[in-house]
């Protein structure tokens, strides 16, 4: 059974991040897809330093949840990374958090993001939601993972849990995500059984500098 792993970016553990994401696990399990949440916490995380040490020993050079969180998405086949809206952009945590993440795994063999189907949710009281999707969403472009999408942009709204579960509109689009994300899921499964084979890779990449 396909399995999708939940990443909650909001400090708080149980809040409206939370609530987005227990929705989006309704309909992931209605198809009969499994689901784990992952909570990224609320200690401060240090970010990415450039040291570049992780294309030598495929891990990032500080030893904390990043390089656990990197082992444990191996497992998994489709991810949804939500977080609330912090100045119209994620937690600055999660950002973190997913810099040093993707960064780290671009070096490992196999890849634990690569052609794996992911999506992005926010919760805000208000504003600022689209252009945190936008910024959560350019590291499944980078990775070559699959976007999920949704019938609306995927976002819920309210100051409190309690607010978030009176938004009838932002809880179907988590619903009908979840449902997206297994169809794709399923999908995927089926051209495995198939044969079909994944996207050829070329053997190296490409940087062009525009300074010389």
């Amino acid at each position: 059974m396909a399995k999708v792993l939940l990443v909650n970016g909001s400090p708080h553990k149980s809040g409206c991040t939370h609530e987005a994401l227990t929705e989006v696990a309704r309909g992931l399990g209605e198809e009969g897809v499994g689901f784990s949440e992952y909570w990224v916490g609320n200690k401060p995380i240090g970010g990415c330093i450039g040291c570049f040490k992780c294309a030598e020993s495929c891990r990032c050079v500080f030893d904390d949840r990043v390089n656990g969180f990197t082992e444990l998405a191996l497992g998994f086949d489709g991810f949804v990374f939500g977080s609330p809206v912090y100045y119209a952009g994620m937690s600055g945590n999660l950002m973190s958090f997913m810099d040093r993440v993707f960064f780290s795994a671009s070096a490992q063999d196999p890849h634990p993001f690569r052609f794996k189907p992911a999506a992005a949710v926010v919760s805000a009281r208000r504003a600022g939601t689209t252009s945190a999707l936008d910024q959560i969403n350019k590291y499944f472009l980078h990775q070559q993972m699959p976007i999920v999408s949704s019938r609306y942009w995927n976002m819920v709204h309210g100051n409190t849990p309690d607010e978030v579960r009176q938004d009838a509109e932002g809880l179907q689009i988590m619903r009908v995500l979840g449902r997206n994300m297994a169809w794709l899921l399923k999908l995927k499964e089926l051209g495995e059984r198939e044969g079909l084979p994944l996207p050829k890779q070329e053997d190296s990449r490409l940087a062009t500098n525009y300074i010389r």
